[in-house]
């Protein structure tokens, strides 16, 4: 039997119970605030303007570019902390953009993969006994998800993707040196006997194809291919997302040519 840890129950989330007979497990959003974004800056700040007329500043949990998601004017959704050690209590979830709803909250990928794991949802990484997040491993890194059953391990990074462009999800929206190092540290997993597998959540719904973003980080596009070769797998998902919550949809074609 899967063995489910308490820490994945999280504070600002809730999560459907999850059983093998479940079809639809997701991520409930906590209440959302409707607003129109006015500006993002310092990359972790977002002034938006609220149905009320009110400006506030939210969080921006991402750390990207963040390219085709943060065009000023578009309607976003907030949710709202009461947490006193918070400076901001607001924490900028979604926005609408043409094609689709974006979820723009990196730590959300994590925490979806991870339940879909739980509930058997990804063929690919079942019939393991235990999942443990961020453990640590290679040169001062944490694994986003480890897999075991025996001495049998996988080694789950997860990236979430918000790049698309004419049904194209490309990764990363910026230059990354943080996620090269994952790379090469998933290959280091691989040539010591266990699975390494490279995760992209897309956290939108109008994609169809997944490829590297050469144009934006040659250096990532060049080692992901190497990593492939040298055995990493890629895995690449999509999402289906609403006011209500957000739940892993299906498995996304990926192509590594230039």
């Amino acid at each position: 039997m899967l063995r489910i840890h308490k820490k994945y129950f999280l504070d600002d989330y809730e999560m459907n119970r999850c059983t093998k007979k479940q079809t639809n497990v997701h991520l409930k959003w906590p209440p959302l605030i409707q607003g129109t974004l006015i500006k993002r800056y310092k990359r972790f700040m977002a002034d938006v303007k609220l149905k009320n007329g009110h400006v506030v500043t939210a969080h921006c949990p991402n750390s990207g570019s963040m390219m085709e998601c943060s065009e000023p004017g578009r309607t976003v959704y907030l949710s709202r902390h009461n947490n006193p050690k918070r400076k901001l209590k607001y924490t900028w979830e979604m926005i609408e953009m043409p094609g689709s709803l974006v979820g723009v909250n990196t730590m959300v990928p994590n925490r979806l993969v991870k339940v879909s794991v739980l509930a058997g949802k990804i063929p690919r990484l079942s019939g393991f006994d235990n999942v443990r997040p961020e453990v640590k491993y290679g040169e001062n890194s944490r694994i986003d998800l480890l897999l075991e059953k025996g001495k049998k391990r996988c080694f789950v990074e997860i990236k979430n993707c918000t790049l698309v462009t004419d049904s194209l999800a490309c990764f990363p929206d910026a230059v990354t040196s943080r996620g090269l190092k994952h790379l090469k540290e998933l290959q280091n997993q691989v040539r010591s006997g266990d699975r390494a597998v490279m995760f992209y959540l897309v956290q939108r719904m109008d994609a169809k194809l997944f490829r590297p973003a050469d144009h934006i980080d040659p250096a990532y596009g060049k080692e992901l291919r190497k990593a492939v070769k040298n055995g990493v797998e890629i895995m690449v998902y999509d999402v289906t997302l609403d006011s209500k919550g957000i739940r892993l949809n299906n498995a996304m074609p990926f192509e590594l040519r230039q």
